[in-house]
């Protein structure tokens, strides 16, 4: 599988759970650290945590694939999991708006809006 199709994969496991504004950010060419973000959205602390659960879950029964770090926490406000070639943040609407990753990674043409 490739960091593109994982990418995808990821935010199509997302869109089935009822995630938000999913974006990913293809930033290979800018950071040694992943090829791909992959960005979403919960409506409450209980959606942010099931997201993250869920792409969790379904990452290693269908792909065989673990993160290799997962931060975050049950709070709800932000969880983050670490695919090596794709991390994938999930946060609540404030956290979001805070970190705004999308304005601190796109470069205009990297940033595509994931529509199932």
């Amino acid at each position: 599988m490739t960091s593109k199709e994982k990418a995808l994969a990821i935010c199509k496991l997302l869109s089935d759970k009822k995630g938000e504004n999913i974006v990913y950010i293809d930033v290979h060419e800018k950071s040694s650290l992943c090829d791909y973000f992959v960005i979403a959205g919960g409506r409450s602390s209980t959606s942010v945590q099931a997201l993250a659960d869920h792409v969790e879950e379904k990452m290693e029964k269908e792909f065989g694939e673990l993160p290799s770090r997962k931060d975050g926490g049950r709070e709800g406000r932000w969880n983050v999991l670490d695919y090596g070639d794709v991390i994938v943040h999930i946060f609540n609407d404030e956290m979001r708006d805070f970190y705004n990753l999308e304005r601190l990674w796109e470069n205009g043409a990297n940033l595509n809006r994931y529509t199932d």
